[in-house]
Formats: structure tokens, sequence, C-alpha cells
């Protein structure tokens, strides 16, 4: 069996080593796994329509699975600033970056491709066939690039990179397997998530919230049931470690995050029947779950839960 350890550098920073690795074959190497946080941050937006609805952008992790010299990058934070800091923290390791990967096709998980390739050069960047379609299309369509452009104005590259298309489901590092689910419904459609078996460790993108208010707003009430499904399935897969993208700053990376995110999905769908208002579910939510970080992303999948219901 694996045993890892985690400790924290600091608030921002989550790291796990490998202290009893598996048994390996002759040419594989430990794999590390460390994690930056990009704190909650203000952008700009509608006028609130009542408290907690100031207009914020949650808390985001950047994941880096390195072996004795190489690294992979998981998703790539958001504006200039970000990527920055981001790319510096990871110069601090010594190794040669050499590739991204995208989890999903929502812009903050790649849209900073551009500046980190000032960076490192012209260094890969891979999602899966379904993510990579969202992800051009984000950046190609004029509603959704330029929502992107109005709440980061002069934050973001005005024509970002997307990434290239990742056909295998597999990543080898330095001799050891980072395995590629194509897991399905998260915040979005078509999410993926990593297992890092010898560390056993998930990093799983927007799968999984950890201590922030889950965005639902593409969901409804049968699409969120197949999200808790896919929590099922993380959680089969035994692991130790949960790194979800939206992640709170000293949140610990530990996998009761999986059960949580599910008692929060159930939780939202069950408010939606029961409250008529966009207010009311916002209370009732905010009382069920009143230390997550960012309520601006209740009032906004309030908002359009009550949209959908108008349509229905």
């Amino acid at each position: 069996m694996t045993h890892v350890i985690l400790h924290v550098d600091d608030d921002r920073h989550l790291v796990v080593r490998a202290s009893e690795p598996d048994q390996k074959g002759p040419h594989m190497a430990d794999l590390n796994l460390d994690v930056h946080i990009a704190p909650m941050r203000p952008m700009k937006g509608a006028p609130p329509q009542g408290p907690g609805d100031e207009p914020m952008w949650s808390p985001m992790s950047a994941t880096l699975i390195n072996g004795e010299n190489d690294a992979i990058l998981v998703d790539t934070l958001v504006t200039f600033d970000q990527v920055d800091g981001l790319a510096e923290w990871i110069k601090g390791f010594g190794k040669r970056l050499v590739g991204i990967y995208v989890t999903h096709g929502h812009s903050d998980h790649w849209i900073g491709i551009n500046q980190l390739r000032k960076h490192f050069g012209a260094v890969p960047a891979w999602s899966r066939p379904k993510v990579q379609q969202r992800a051009a299309f984000e950046a190609t369509n004029p509603g959704l690039s330029g929502y992107w452009q109005s709440v980061f104005p002069g934050e973001i590259p005005a024509h970002p990179d997307t990434p290239d298309t990742l056909d295998s489901n597999t990543i080898e590092l330095e001799g050891s397997e980072i395995r590629i689910i194509d897991i399905g419904w998260g915040d979005t459609e078509f999410s993926t998530i990593i297992h890092v078996p010898s560390i056993a460790a998930v990093v799983g993108g927007d799968v999984v919230y950890n201590e922030v208010h889950m965005m639902t707003a593409e969901t409804d009430a049968t699409t969120r049931q197949a999200w808790i499904d896919n929590l099922n399935e993380i959680a089969a897969l035994d692991p130790k470690i949960v790194v979800s993208g939206h992640h709170r700053v000293g949140a610990p990376t530990n996998p009761e995050s999986i059960g949580e995110s599910q008692r929060y999905l159930r939780d939202f769908s069950k408010v939606v029947e029961e409250q008529e208002t966009v207010e009311g579910i916002v209370t009732a939510m905010l009382e069920l779950h009143p230390d997550r970080d960012n309520p601006r992303v209740v009032w906004h999948c309030a908002r359009e839960a009550v949209k959908k219901r108008e349509q229905a």
C-alpha cells in the first residue's frame, strides 16, 4: 500500500510526498504532487442583488505533478498576475515543465496557457477531445469570450491559446502513469479528472469542490444526480488525497470533500424544489452551507435555476 505525507508549506501551497512507495518497475520514479491556490478575488460584474452577491471570483488551484526532473501542470489559473505567480512558484522546483493538462473546458482552467508559455516557451497543452471542443467554443463564441473579457478586463489574453487534443487517457511521467478519466458531469459536461495511483491522489477539477460554493448553473436535477454518481466513481478509487479545482486557501486535501460535494448538490436540488424565488434559494442554501467561500456563486446559480424553471 502506498503511504503519503501531506504538509502545508503555507496556506496557498500544499505538498504530497510518497513515504513508502509501492513496488515499482526498474524505470518508475516516485511522483510528487504540489498544489498552488490562488485566493478569492474581486471581478467586474453586475451590481449585487443582495448581501453576498458582490462580484467575486472563487479561489482556484493549479496542481504540479512532478518527478525527479520533469513536471506536468494541471490547469492554469486565470489572470496575468495569477499565472505569473504560478509560474514563479513552478520555477522554484527547478524542474522542466513538459506539459499542461486541462481538466475541462471552462476558460478559467486553460486561459493562462499564453502567459505560461511566456515563462516556459512552447510547452504543450493537452485536453481530452470533448474538453478541447468546449475550450475552442469558449475562445471563439462572441458571447462567452466577451463574458471573460468583461469580468477580467485587461487581465487575460485577447486571443487565448487553447489546449490541443489528447487522444490517450494516460500520460507517462518519468516512467510512472498518470491516468485520465473521462468522468462526465461536474460543473460542466464532459469533465475529466486525473488519477495518480502511485500516490493515491485525485486531481478532481470542478467535479469536486472544497469549502467553496459549487457552480451548478449549467445543471438541472437530472445532471446534478449524474454529478453525484460521478463523485461515487471518484470515491471508488479510494484516494487519500483529493485536490479540487475550486479549493479554499488552507483547506485540507482529504477525501471528505467528495461526500461534502455530494451533500451540497443534494441540498441544492431539494432547495430548488422547495423555494420559488432567487432570494429564497439563496437564503436556504446559505443556512445549510454558511461557511463556504463566495456566496456570489449561490446567487448566480439561484438565478439560473429560477430561469430554467420559468422556461420549462
